[in-house]
């Protein structure tokens, strides 16, 4: 196996790694590496988190362009306030 060094890791960054590993009850170099694991080996697997942040970015999108079926305002058959046809 290989070995990769860390360098300058912020105390703070390191105490929460440390407690981390003990909440897993993990050696810390165990803990770092399934978090390198996680981050690195799925990439290409589904992640809902990533699937829900994509629907809801294409929504804001969609939202941002003209609604093919926008709503038409019976008093004034506008699909638009304002403008009548």
């Amino acid at each position: 196996m290989a070995t990769l060094t860390i360098r300058n890791i912020p105390e703070a960054l390191h105490k929460a790694l440390r407690a981390r590993a003990s909440r897993h009850d993990h050696s810390m170099q165990a803990e770092a590496r399934e978090i390198l694991e996680c981050a690195v080996m799925q990439q290409g697997r589904l992640k809902p988190a990533s699937l829900l942040a994509d629907i809801s970015r294409e929504a804001r999108r969609v939202d941002a362009k003209p609604s093919l079926m926008a709503p038409v305002d019976r008093r004034t058959q506008s699909t638009r306030p304002g403008r009548s046809r």
